[in-house]
Parts: structure tokens; sequence; C-alpha cells
């Protein structure tokens, strides 16, 4: 994490100057960026390992400059939102992005997020890195980052894969929101509400490619169980 390069994109100068000096202050290297545009720019630039991303920025706005990124990197992304803007925070989330803080916010919370977003990230890499997990019908490939159905490829997220990777690895039992939390997102303190998200959009897209693995275990969590149990061989 000290190696970090954290690249801040807000048009607000007071807020971006802020979180420069707390990344800075926090041991890590920032970069930052007025616009959209050159938020993209600077991104190809300086390839980043993490994203501080306002939502309304000229130039580009915030859901065209995450487009970009995740059209090419799965760099965490960590936006800024308003207070009460609930729309903001599921489109981001739904968009690719990884995590969320309401501005104004908390300068102590902001770090832990970043670090949480980097612990996560760098756990990630080390628990899927060249694995393969199957069960018949739902394949992912940790090295190629690429999860399939029945030979058909389903496009996800960075954090889709991840949660799809940890039910998988932990099949048939159940696994709790916290549980999520921290290995997917690295923060048992997160909003559990991203989770719900998150499982919902992973279903719905497993689910349009003729899967339907995941299982929701009322007042415990999730199980991950076999994509078509009545196939001969998936067990």
């Amino acid at each position: 994490m000290p190696d970090a390069t954290i690249l801040v994109i807000e048009d607000d100068p007071d807020i971006r100057g802020l979180v420069v000096a707390l990344v800075e202050r926090a041991g890590m290297r920032a970069a930052e960026a007025g616009d959209g545009r050159a938020g993209v720019r600077a991104f190809f630039e300086q390839r980043p390992d993490l994203v501080v991303l306002d939502i309304g920025l000229p130039e580009l706005d915030g859901w065209e400059v995450l487009g970009r990124i995740r059209d090419l990197s799965e760099a965490p992304v960590l936006m800024l939102t308003a207070e009460g803007e609930q729309v903001q925070k599921v489109r981001g989330l739904e968009g690719g992005a990884d995590d969320y803080v309401t501005k104004p916010f908390g300068r102590e919370e902001l770090v832990a997020r970043i670090h949480a977003l980097l612990r996560r990230r760098g756990q990630a890499d080390d628990e899927e890195g060249e694995e393969t997990l199957e069960d018949g019908t739902v394949t992912l490939d940790g090295a190629a980052r690429r999860v399939e159905v029945d030979g058909r490829e389903v496009t996800l997220t960075p954090t889709e894969f991840r949660l799809l990777a940890f039910l998988m690895r932990n099949r048939n039992q159940v696994v709790s929101q916290l549980q999520l939390l921290e290995a997917v997102w690295g923060n048992a303190g997160a909003d559990p509400h991203q989770v719900r998200l998150y499982v919902s959009y992973l279903r719905r897209k497993l689910n349009k490619a003729g899967a339907d693995p995941i299982e929701t275990v009322r007042g415990f969590g999730y199980r991950y169980r076999l994509a078509h149990p009545s196939r001969p061989g998936t067990a």
C-alpha cells in the first residue's frame, strides 16, 4: 500500500486538494485531474492502483469516465456521491464501481475505504491467480478473468467476478453478508446493501445465460450450489 498510486478525479479544487493531502499523508502517491477528460488521460498515463472518482465532472461526467476505465482495467474505483443520492450509488455499483463515499465524508473513513479496496485487490490477485473453478455448467478462469456458462462468455464487473469466485470457492456452504463484505469488499463494516445489490446483478446475468446457482438462505446469507443439479456429470 505505501507504493500505491491513487488518482483523484474531482472538479472541486478544495475537495480534490483535501483528498490528495489525505492520500499523501497516508504514505501513498497521488495524481489528480480536475475534469473527466483529463481524468481519463491521467488514468492511462499514470496507471494508478485506485481511482477516487466524482460523478459531477465537466467535459466527461463520472459515468463516462467509469465506463472508459472499466473497458480496459479492473483498478478499484471509489466513487464520491452527493448526500442522499441513492440512485447514483446504485448506478455506480452496477456500472462497475467498487465502493462509494458520501460527501461530506469523514477523513478517516475515506482513507480506511481506500486501504480496504487496495487490500482486497491484493488478496483477490493472490487467491485467484491461475485458479479455475467449475461445476459442469459455470466455469471461472481466474488467470483470464473470464466466466462462461455452457461455453458462452458472461461479462462481469470486477466486483461481480470476485463475488462469484468466493461463492464458487465455498460451494454448498452458506456464507453470510458479513463474510462477503470482508472477503469481497475487504471491509466488514461496509454497507450490506452492496451485497444484496451485487448478488442481484450477478444472479440476473447468470440466469440470463441459463444458470441459477445462487440460493438465498433467509436469515443466514447465500449458498452456491450446482447450476443445474439434475444434469449428469455435474456433481
